[in-house]
């Protein structure tokens, strides 16, 4: 009888690094831009009375014969009020010749290295070659993991940190200095952290535009990671009309990425979009054209992403014997 791998997320963080989890966001761009992926748009449970949601992720690997569901939460007053991660999730892989559960693993570290992953993917392909200087806007989990993951793709000089919070973004660089061995810094405002940076992740559930074009210098590039939901938006429309838009899904972006309120004001329009990133991985479309182009990537985060990761995971979990098992039959 076939058994189910049960894996905390202690187990999963000793399986793989960033450079691993790049790689496989990257091959998770590719099939999916190869159209070998069944892969619906997020559906979204709200729970406004909390000011948080349930996202529900399902995917099938055609090119790869895999398949599995992300379900995950956003709830940004958990830290303050729960003592719990805004984010969390589980993560369930299914054979697809039989439906039986192969795994079911913790899906937070998963999301949260997967999302830097997407950041780290974007700046290889879209960054100018020269830059230096790092600007993270938002100073959670999120923004730890795209330093972690622009760490491998580009040698970085500095780091300045911007949150809403002075204790917190001082205590977040001393981390990414600590950790990541990084030249890191918490700087007073937003404008400070975007002016000057040659590479900028915004990792805010803003809904409100946070940055705008006069702060931003040309050439500069922008992961906007932020906006996952439906009202949110980080970057000015403005910005974003004067910038080369490349998307992870047109289907997700326009609804709750961050073209999403571009899109409803008629700012941005589908034919405004520049490439899918996976087009720009497996070189259909070109990335970054000259050193003057700004940049943005818009993630919505891609059940893709999720299920190629976890393979993965799962597979060098059975190889190390990490892990339980349990039978749901019985």
């Amino acid at each position: 009888m076939l058994e189910t791998l049960l894996l905390k997320q202690s187990e999963i963080q000793e399986l793989a690094d960033m450079k691993e989890i790049i790689d496989y966001v990257e091959t998770a761009y590719s099939v999916d831009a190869n159209r070998k992926v069944q892969m619906p748009s997020k559906m979204y449970l709200f729970f406004n009375k909390y000011e948080g949601d349930l996202r529900i992720m399902p995917c099938f690997i055609r090119g790869l014969d895999e398949a599995g569901v992300k379900n995950v939460n956003v709830h940004p007053r958990n830290p303050q009020e729960h003592n719990l991660p805004t984010v969390m999730g589980l993560i369930e892989l299914v054979d697809p010749q039989t439906g039986f559960p192969l795994a079911v693993m913790d899906g937070t570290w998963i999301t949260n290295m997967r999302t830097g992953a997407a950041g780290g993917v974007a700046t290889k392909y879209l960054a100018r070659k020269d830059s230096k200087i790092l600007g993270l806007v938002g100073a959670g989990m999120q923004a730890f993991t795209q330093a972690m993951a622009i760490k491998e793709v580009m040698d970085i000089k500095e780091v300045k940190v911007s949150c809403r919070t002075c204790t917190h973004r001082e205590t977040f660089a001393k981390m990414v200095r600590d950790k990541l061995g990084l030249n890191a810094r918490a700087v007073d405002t937003i404008q400070e952290a975007v002016e000057g940076s040659d590479v900028i992740s915004t990792t805010t559930p803003s809904r409100t535009p946070i940055i705008h074009r006069s702060w931003v210098d040309d050439g500069t590039h922008i992961n906007a990671m932020g906006a996952d939901a439906p009202g949110k938006q980080e970057l000015s429309s403005h910005l974003m009309e004067k910038s080369k838009i490349v998307i992870d899904c047109w289907s997700q972006a326009s609804h709750s990425g961050e073209i999403n309120i571009p899109v409803r004001e008629g700012t941005v329009r589908k034919s405004d979009i520049h490439a899918r990133i996976g087009e720009i991985v497996n070189g259909d479309k070109p990335g970054r054209e000259s050193d003057g182009e700004i940049t943005v990537f818009d993630s919505t985060g891609l059940a893709v992403q999720d299920i190629v990761t976890a393979w993965n995971i799962r597979e060098k979990a059975l190889k190390a014997g990490v892990g339980q098992t349990i039978n749901f039959l019985e």
